[in-house]
């Protein structure tokens, strides 16, 4: 199955380092980054609003550990949002390259 992660971070150069890692080491198919969000959320006691960069992470159900250790590894941020859906419909040829990207 193909999974969609959601991941964000705190700069272009995080999201570009994030992005190239886990392609190049196969544990995603695809990183689609999208700049200049906002992200309003709760921290530290104090509601925070800071300008972060999203990544769009097209991976495997199989690869989803391994992705997921390499994110804690690499991201800067103590507790970094990563959270996925289940990929249950799109074009059979781009989820079959999908799978056959991710080793």
């Amino acid at each position: 199955m193909v999974k969609l992660f959601y991941c964000t971070t705190d700069s272009q150069s995080s999201a570009n380092e994030l992005a190239a890692s886990v392609v190049e080491q196969q544990l995603a198919a695809c990183v689609n980054i999208i700049p200049g969000i906002t992200s309003v959320y709760h921290w530290d006691n104090e509601i925070q609003h800071d300008q972060e960069w999203l990544l769009l992470i097209k991976t495997t159900d199989e690869m989803s550990e391994p992705l997921k250790d390499a994110i804690l590894k690499a991201h800067p941020y103590d507790s970094p949002e990563l959270i996925s859906v289940d990929v249950t419909d799109g074009l059979p040829d781009y989820l079959q390259w999908v799978q056959d990207t991710v080793k």
